[in-house]
Formats: structure tokens, sequence, C-alpha cells
């Protein structure tokens, strides 16, 4: 930590090392490492603070079961990087609609490099879809989502952007946690600091992992003795990947939706992810495959994105997996729908409303707001429409006589208004 202390000079850090010295009796962690808000104002540090942070950090980390030379080789390279605070505190004005992100995730190029990837690493496609069950085009479409087959990984060093977010930023728990686990995963041999590279908040490698999930998921597929998700062979992150879905709930030879059409007058009361149902119910009650053949058998839930007025689809337990690695509907959408596109099946057939007026965050919020003071529990106003905000819109539409379907929309807020 010499760079550290040589900052410090003349502000204790002599009695500050000292003090970060302290170890547990045999060098084991102590039990959970209770995480401080670490800046009360966050998005005003700089490099001194960070400087004293990194220092009062470091018998936490020892205390997780960091070793003190990993800390103070890693951490030697830790600078305030105040660009990952103003990109932490941006938020977007537009929620994008569905199918404009689909737009973009789906691509024409996205295809067609992702059938190219598939006839490239055939072999080792195949391989880990043998191990885990996890077809290659899903796969192959997380990893284009992420990082568009490894054209874009990021280039910033980790490190320094996790000790940033630590001390300074809106989450100081969150990312101190992940730098624990960035440290350990330097400390296993997996790469060192200057090679562990990724996005402005920590995300890594081919498929981004962040670092808790680095530990809990990533495996050595080549067994080279590293699981190296950074370098140009993408082989390790491939196979993490499809371990990561395969623990979060994959169901081998099910698919993770299909297109469905919903008969005249259906009960939207029965959309939304927590109704389950087998697809012998579903078909008893109208609902019936897009492009013809029976529902497949499996236990599924009809999600309709834009509710009456679009496409809608039986999701399977293989859609919730995927949503483990990242909870956004659109986001789920996107791997299914590239993953069918690279397989050379269809993409989404019925027509999406793109005529329809996009609300702004503000009235996203404004729609919470003025659901919550009506009685209806939308939940925390932050423009962001979750399961509990949806059904809140159901109930509200449905005591005004309209159709229940949780959908969005100006006339929505308008209703709301009156």
């Amino acid at each position: 930590m010499t760079s550290v202390i040589s900052r410090l000079a003349g502000a204790g850090a002599v009695s500050l090392l000292l003090a970060s010295c302290a170890m547990p009796v045999g060098g084991r962690p102590a039990g959970p490492v209770t995480v401080p808000a670490t800046n009360p104002h966050p998005g005003i540090g700089d490099q001194a603070g960070l400087d004293r942070w990194v220092m009062s950090f470091r018998p936490r980390a020892l205390a997780a079961g960091i070793q003190p030379a990993t800390f103070d080789r890693a951490m030697a390279i830790a600078r305030y990087n105040p660009e990952v605070i103003r990109l932490d505190g941006h938020q977007a004005e537009f929620t994008k609609p569905v199918w404009e992100y689909l737009d973009g995730a789906v691509s024409e190029s996205r295809i067609t490099t992702g059938r190219q990837k598939a006839a490239q690493l055939s072999s080792t496609l195949a391989s880990i879809e043998s191990r885990y069950g996890v077809p290659r085009e899903v796969v192959l479409a997380v990893w284009g989502m992420e990082s568009n087959f490894g054209a874009n990984r990021g280039r910033m060093q980790i490190i320094p952007s996790l000790a940033t977010l630590a001390y300074d930023g809106r989450r100081s728990g969150f990312f101190e946690e992940q730098l624990v686990a960035a440290l350990r995963i330097i400390q296993a041999g997996d790469v060192d600091a200057a090679h562990m590279v990724g996005s402005w908040a920590g995300a890594m490698g081919h498929t981004q992992f962040m670092p808790t999930s680095f530990l809990t998921h990533a495996v050595d597929f080549n067994r080279d003795g590293r699981r190296d998700i950074w370098s140009d062979d993408p082989t390790d992150a491939l196979a993490s990947t499809a371990a990561y879905l395969a623990r979060s709930g994959w169901q081998r030879g099910v698919p993770w939706a299909v297109e469905v059409r919903l008969p005249a007058g259906f009960d939207f009361g029965q959309v939304g992810k927590a109704v389950r149902k087998p697809g012998a119910q579903w078909a008893a009650m109208g609902v019936s495959r897009i492009g013809g053949g029976a529902l497949p058998g499996f236990t599924g839930s009809i999600l309709a994105p834009t509710g009456a007025r679009g496409p809608a689809f039986l999701i399977s337990e293989n859609f919730r997996a995927i949503s483990q690695y990242n909870n956004s509907d659109s986001y789920v959408l996107g791997v299914g729908v590239l993953s069918d596109r690279i397989a050379g099946r269809a993409g989404v057939q019925a027509a999406w409303p793109r005529g329809d007026a996009q609300l702004t965050g503000p009235q996203r919020s404004e729609i919470q707001r003025r659901l919550n003071a009506l009685g209806y529990d939308a939940g925390e106003v932050d423009g962001k429409f979750g399961s509990r905000t949806t059904e809140a819109i159901k109930a509200f539409q449905r005591a005004r006589g309209v159709v229940p379907d949780g959908y969005a929309t100006p006339a929505l807020l308008a209703l709301l208004r009156q």
C-alpha cells in the first residue's frame, strides 16, 4: 500500500496502517461483515477521501478472508474515478418501449453474428450444452446481449471502479461486497488486478459477470487452471453462463416461451407471472399457439408486455431462469427472441402497438403516486413498473370498467387524473 500511504503522509497514515492490520486469530474471517454507508453525500468525493477509505476498508477486507499481500497489491491501483459516479447517478428520462428495445437486441447483424459464432464454436457449444442442458442458442444470445459476442467487454479496471463506488456511490454496501468478491477472485489466481477489466459498474468479461456471481457460478471449462472470462477465448465465459442458468432452474428440453393468441374476452386477471397453469389448462381457456400446433405441456404463465394490444407469451420456468441473470422482462424477451432467431426459428409474430405514445419517467412516477393515493398499492414511486405496480394498475382498471391488462399509457394517466 505504499502509494496510498505516501498520499496520506502527514494525515495519520502510520496509525491508520497499524489499525488496519488487525486480523482474527488464525487469519480466518470473523463472520459476516457489516457494511456501513461510507459517504452520506455521494458524488462529492476525491482521491484523498478514497485513500482514507481504502485504509479504513482494509481491516474489513482482511476479516472477510483477503490476505494482506493480496489487498495491498490490488488496492495499490485504486484511483478515484468521478466518471463512474456520474454514470451511477444517471437516470434516463424516458423508458424505452419493449418493441424498440427488441429492435436493437434482435438486430439482423446480431442474428447473423450469432449464427456465425454457432458455426465457429460448434464443438465447444455442443460440450457446454451436453454438460449443463442449456441450448447453445440461449448461451449465444446472452453473449450477444451482454457484450455483442465479446466485442464490448469493457476496458475499465474493476478495482478502481468498485473502490470508487464503494467509497462514494449511492449503493456503497453493494459495491463493497463486490469489491471483496473481486479481491477473492484475484487471490484465487484467476486474474490479476491489472487485467481484471470490464464495465464501469464492475460487470466483467464476455457475459458480464459481477464478481459475486463469478464466485458462485464461474467454471474452468477448458481446464487450464483459471476461470478466465476476460481473454479472447470465450469458452469459460460461455460455460459459466450455462452453469449460471442451470443452477437457476433451467429445465432441459423446455422452450423459454411460446408466443400465443388470447381469445376475445380473455380474463386479464389470469395474466402475470404469479399465475401458473399447465399448457392443457391454458388451452381449455381458449389460449392457442401462434403458428398452430398444440401448446407445450409445461406449467407456465401468460405474459403480455403491452396488454391487450400486443403479443402474448406462455413463459416457462426457463424464462424465470434467464431473469435470474437480469430481472428485466424486456431483457429476457431479448435473450429468448434472439436465441430463437439464431436457431432459425421465427421471431415475434403479433404486431406491437408501435403507434402508442410513450410515458416519460416523471409520468410513470405520477401514475404510481396517484395509484398509491387512491389506495392501490403501487409500491415505491420510482418510475419502474414491476409486478406490484402492474397489479395496482389492473385493480384500478377493473374498478373503472376498462380492460384490466396492466398496460400503462397516457390514457391511463388521464383516467387517474380525473
